[in-house]
């Protein structure tokens, strides 16, 4: 991989994390602070603040191990459609394709149709 398409992957994993880290410390902070007048937290808003950011943590993981699982099936899937499109005479499907549009959900009507 060329130095520049690697900045590029660090600065788009970047930009990911502060999303998701920006997005969970705006529900936690609504979720759990309700009085402004004060600098400091009080112990219930703090309990609430770690126990809403811990419970999003875990769901992200979660969300992330069944993204993790589901990758390679898909990337294997698309290859198998590419290579059965493109027919014995057409071009050797590519290992990994380029990244596309979400897949359709099984059963759900293809775009266009």
């Amino acid at each position: 991989m060329d130095p520049a398409a690697e900045h590029r992957q660090q600065l788009r994993s970047l930009r990911d994390f502060l999303l998701v880290y920006n997005r969970m410390t705006e529900l936690c902070f609504r979720h759990c602070v309700c009085n402004l007048n004060y600098r400091l937290l009080t112990g219930r808003e703090e309990s609430c603040l770690d126990s809403c950011a811990a419970r999003l943590v875990r769901a992200n993981h979660r969300l992330m191990g069944a993204y993790v699982g589901l990758v390679p099936a898909l990337l294997q899937r698309r290859a198998a459609e590419h290579g059965a499109a493109a027919g014995p005479s057409g071009p050797p499907a590519s290992p990994e394709p380029a990244p596309g549009p979400a897949e359709p959900a099984e059963g759900a009507p293809a775009a266009g149709t």
